[in-house]
């Protein structure tokens, strides 16, 4: 059983670590897809993940659509504030996969306005001065609500 969280053109170093290192505690599958904002050895990369990238299943893709093509049979939700369904709506399985945008715009709005029905979103404040929550924090969420959801498979 395996979940995966995709980041799509990360661009902070100290987020894509700090999901690393969930993915790696949690049997999660990681994946980024390029651009990336950072060199995958970078320093602060390294750091926020500690010692655990040895313990990450990664997968880095050239671009979204040739990660789109060699997944295209997976279930994807696309994790933005312009969801139609709040995260904990979905009944979700294994190999579901979560995709997540670059920190500054988000995935791309085609991209959402195509696959509109897989969209969800954290619920927080109408206040017009919040964008949204941190990247590392906004997949965290979603991942334990998938693992709580499927009993934490594999975790004790």
């Amino acid at each position: 059983m395996a979940l995966h969280i995709v980041f799509v053109e990360p661009e902070i170093p100290p987020n894509t670590g700090n999901i690393a290192r969930t993915c790696a505690a949690t049997d999660t599958c990681l994946h980024l897809v390029r651009p990336l904002g950072f060199n995958i050895d970078d320093k602060s990369l390294k750091r926020a993940g500690l010692d655990y990238w040895p313990y990450v299943k990664l997968e880095v893709h050239d671009c979204l659509d040739s990660f789109l093509r060699e997944y295209q049979d997976h279930r994807m939700f696309l994790a933005t504030t312009k969801g139609t369904r709040i995260y904990t709506d979905p009944a979700y399985q294994d190999e579901d996969m979560f995709l997540f945008g670059r920190e500054t715009a988000g995935l791309p709005r085609d991209f959402i306005e195509a696959h509109q029905n897989m969209s969800i979103r954290i619920p927080m404040s109408a206040d017009t001065r919040l964008r949204s929550f941190n990247l590392a924090n906004s997949a965290n969420i979603i991942l334990f609500e998938a693992l709580r959801q499927l009993n934490f498979p594999g975790l004790k």
